[in-house]
């Protein structure tokens, strides 16, 4: 079944820890509204999504269509960096004849099999990834970098993803 709107401003809306009242004050609509949209019984208005999508912390694409968009690659101060362990590495391949393998894998777990010396096909499964070094991936995470950090096209036409949030 596919989400409809509704449901993801609910999903999202919880997710920020907000209440109905809570958004319906920070978009001067009435809580019912609010209601109504979750419920698949109106939309918001048009000129109310792009502050409905920042107060939930998505882009205005990522709303209404439910994907979420990769970020690109930012450095991170000191001073805002999570702690690793709270960390998660996502892997994407998209193979050339259609197989689509996603693995999503806590940061800590990526550094113990890192200290244990396994290596990136052991971890997913993915021949593609040989030549991926997650002991860069993981020194780079430690330096504060996040989001997007590999983008690679083999050439039997995989597509491989790698990133941290």
């Amino acid at each position: 079944m596919e989400e409809t709107l509704g449901k993801r401003i609910s999903t999202l809306r919880k997710q920020k820890d907000l209440r109905q009242d809570d958004i319906a004050q920070l978009l001067d609509v009435s809580p019912q509204a609010v209601s109504k949209w979750e419920n698949d019984q109106t939309c918001p208005d048009i000129g109310l999504l792009p502050k409905l999508a920042k107060i939930l912390g998505v882009t205005t694409d990522e709303l209404l269509s439910g994907k979420q968009e990769l970020q690109e690659v930012k450095l991170v101060p000191p001073e805002e960096r999570k702690d690793i362990q709270n960390m998660l590495l996502r892997i994407m391949v998209d193979s050339a004849d259609g197989d689509k393998v996603r693995v999503n894998l806590p940061m800590a777990l990526v550094q113990v099999a890192m200290d244990m010396g396994m290596e990136m096909p052991q971890l997913s499964g993915k021949e593609t990834l040989k030549n991926i070094d997650l002991n860069q991936i993981l020194e780079l995470v430690r330096q504060g970098a996040v989001g997007n950090l590999v983008e690679v096209e083999s050439s039997d036409g995989d597509i491989v993803r790698i990133f941290v949030e």
